[in-house]
C-alpha cells in the first residue's frame, strides 16, 4: 500500500471514538427469553441440524419473530431467508481396511468420508504429506505412480500444526491425489489434539455447499487412520513393499436445503443509516444420535438440543432486533442467523461470498456463539481488544452487573472456530460474544454438544443479564461516532484496509 492511501485509510477510520451513554430502557423480561429458548432447543425440533425440518422451523420461527418487530427481509432475501443448496454425503455403512498384516476396525481405528463403493488391493504408496506448492520446492508426488492404488499421507501440511490449516488442506490434498489417479487417500492422523476430536467431527454425516466442480462426487475414497506407529510408513519410504486391502461401501450424497435468516432495520441517522452492523448468531446445532457425529448419549436421550449452542444467542440477536425496533440506532442494523456453523461454518463462508448487504457498507460484525456458561458473573468476548470496542464491552457489560473474561481460552483458538472469523477474514472489523467462562474446562464441557444441553438447565436469570448486555454493546457499538477498525497489527488489518479503500 502507498503512504497516500494509508493516510486516507487512517483519516478515514481513526481512532475509534466511544461517548458513554446511559442504557437503554430495554424491556425484556425473563419469562419472554425462556419461551423462545425452550422452543428452539425443544425435542420435536431434533437439535436443528442443518437441512432437517426442525432445522427449518427454527428458520421459520426466527423470520416470524423479526417480521413481527417491525424488521424488513433484507435486499435480495426471499420472505427474510437466504436459501443455500447443500450437498450431505453419509459415510459408508461398512468398510474393510488392513496394512501389512495389521487389520483396523472401521468407526474407531479409521473413518471414511469420501468416495464411491469399490475394493483396492494394491502395495501401498506414501506420498509423505501429499502436498505441492512449487514455491517452495514441494512436490510430495515427485516420481511416485500412485494410478489406481491407495495413497497413505501425513495429516496436515508441511511444517505446520495449525488444526485449521489441516482441516483446510483436506479438500486440496483429495484434489492433488485425484488428478493423479489414485484409487484412495488416507491421511495418518498427526493433529494436536485427541483423536476422538477429529472422529467425532468428520466421521458424521457431512455438508457443504453444492459445487459441480468438488472433488467430493470424484468416487476416490477419502478418510484418515489413527495409527501410532511410523513403522510402517517409513518402511514404505524406504522402498518396501507394504500390501493393503481396503474395501468402501461408498458414500451416500444427497441434496438438502437450509437457509440464512437475514432481516433489517433502517437506522435514524441520515448521513449514517447507509452504515449497517451485522448481527449475527448460528440457529443450527449437531441433531440426532450419530447424526452430528459420535458424541455420547444415552438409552433415555439422543437429541442434542443445543440450547447453549447456540439458542441463547440465536435468542440475544432476536432481542436485539425488538429493542432496536423501538429505540432506533444511528446505523442500520442486519439481523443475520446463521445456519450449518456446527458444519464448518458454512453459512457464515456462503454469506460473506454472496452478501445481502455490501460488505464494504458493513461496519462491524456482532456474533454470538458459546459453548455455554461456568460463570454468571461474567460474559467472555474473543477478539475483546482487536478492534477498539473494547470499553464499549465493558459499558454494555457494567450496565447489568456483569465483568468481563477477555479471550479466556487463547489456546482453542476459538476466535477462528465460530462465524465471526469469516467475517474477519474478508476484512470485516468482528468479534464473538459468549456467555461466561474462564476457561475450557470440565464444568464447561459437561454440557458442550452433549444431550443434557436442554433448556430446563439454565439459569435464566443469568441468560436475561446476558441478553441485555448483549442488546446494549450492539446499540453502543451502531451508534460509535467512528467506525471500529482493526488494531494495527491484527491479522486481518490489511484484509480490512482491502475491503474499506473501495469507499
Amino acid at each position: 500500500m502507498n503512504k497516500s492511501i494509508t493516510l486516507i485509510v487512517f483519516l478515514f477510520f481513526g481512532i475509534a471514538k466511544v461517548k458513554s451513554q446511559a442504557p437503554m430502557a430495554i424491556d425484556l423480561s425473563k419469562a419472554e427469553i425462556e419461551q423462545h429458548i425452550r422452543f428452539l432447543a425443544a425435542d420435536e425440533l431434533q437439535g436443528r441440524f442443518t437441512g432437517s425440518p426442525g432445522n427449518n422451523t427454527a428458520a421459520r420461527y426466527i423470520a416470524e419473530y423479526l417480521r413481527a418487530q417491525g424488521c424488513a427481509p433484507a435486499p435480495g432475501a426471499e420472505d427474510f431467508f437466504q436459501v443455500i443448496r447443500f450437498e450431505s454425503v453419509r459415510p459408508p455403512q461398512s468398510s474393510e481396511f488392513r496394512l501389512g498384516k495389521k487389520k483396523y476396525k472401521y468407526g474407531e481405528d479409521y473413518f471414511l468420508s469420501a468416495g464411491e463403493e469399490k475394493t483396492i488391493d494394491h502395495p501401498a504408496v506414501f506420498a509423505q504429506y501429499g502436498w505441492l506448492d512449487e514455491s517452495a520446492g514441494i512436490n510430495d508426488y515427485e516420481g511416485l505412480d500412485v494410478k489406481g492404488k491407495l495413497v497413505i499421507v501425513w495429516s496436515g501440511k508441511p511444517g505446520s500444526r495449525d488444526p485449521q490449516e489441516a482441516l483446510s488442506a483436506m479438500k486440496i490434498k483429495r484434489k492433488l491425489a485425484a488428478e493423479r489417479g489414485a484409487a484412495g487417500l488416507i491421511e495418518v492422523f498427526r493433529l494436536p489434539f485427541p483423536w476422538h476430536f477429529i472422529l467425532n467431527y468428520l466421521n458424521k454425516e457431512s455438508l457443504a455447499i453444492a459445487d459441480p466442480d468438488d472433488v467430493a462426487s470424484d468416487g476416490m475414497i477419502y478418510g484418515m487412520l489413527n495409527e501410532k506407529s511410523d513403522e510402517p510408513f517409513e518402511a514404505m519410504k524406504s522402498g518396501k513393499v507394504v500390501e493393503s486391502h481396503l474395501y468402501s461401501s461408498g458414500v451416500t450424497i444427497k441434496r438438502k436445503y437450509s437457509s440464512n435468516v437475514a432481516a433489517m432495520l433502517e437506522g435514524s441517522d441520515p448521513l449514517l443509516k447507509d452504515e449497517y452492523l451485522l448481527i449475527s448468531a448460528h440457529y443450527d446445532h449437531i441433531g440426532v444420535a450419530h447424526q452430528g457425529g459420535g458424541f455420547p448419549f444415552g438409552a433415555q436421550d439422543s437429541i442434542f438440543n443445543g440450547a447453549r449452542d447456540n439458542a441463547i444467542g440465536t435468542v440475544g440477536l432476536m432481542m436485539a432486533a425488538k429493542v432496536m425496533a423501538v429505540h432506533r440506532p444511528k446505523r442500520s442494523v442486519l439481523f443475520l442467523a446463521l445456519t450449518a456453523e456446527e458444519q464448518g461454518l458454512v453459512g457464515s463462508h456462503y454469506y460473506v461470498n454472496h452478501p445481502l448487504i455490501p460488505l464494504e457498507q458493513t461496519i462491524f460484525n456482532f456474533n454470538s456463539d458459546g459453548a455455554g456458561y461456568s460463570d454468571t458473573s461474567l460474559v467472555a468476548i474473543m477478539g475483546y481488544d482487536r478492534t477498539g470496542v473494547a470499553a464499549l464491552i465493558d459499558e454494555g457489560a457494567a450496565a447489568f452487573g456483569l465483568r468481563i473474561s477477555a479471550d479466556p481460552a487463547p489456546e482453542q483458538g476459538l476466535f477462528d472456530r465460530s462465524d465471526n472469523v469469516s467475517f474477519a477474514q474478508k476484512g470485516v472489523p468482528s468479534l464473538n460474544y459468549s456467555p461466561g467462562f474462564t476457561a475450557f474446562d470440565e464444568a464447561l464441557m459437561r454440557n458442550y454438544h452433549q444431550v443434557t444441553d436442554e433448556a430446563a438447565t439454565l439459569d435464566f436469570d443469568y441468560v436475561l443479564r446476558y441478553c441485555k448486555a448483549f442488546v446494549q454493546t450492539t446499540r453502543l457499538i451502531a451508534d460509535m461516532e467512528n467506525r471500529p477498525f482493526w488494531i494495527e497489527g491484527d491479522k486481518y488489518e490489511a484484509a480490512g484496509k482491502r475491503l474499506y479503500e473501495k469507499k
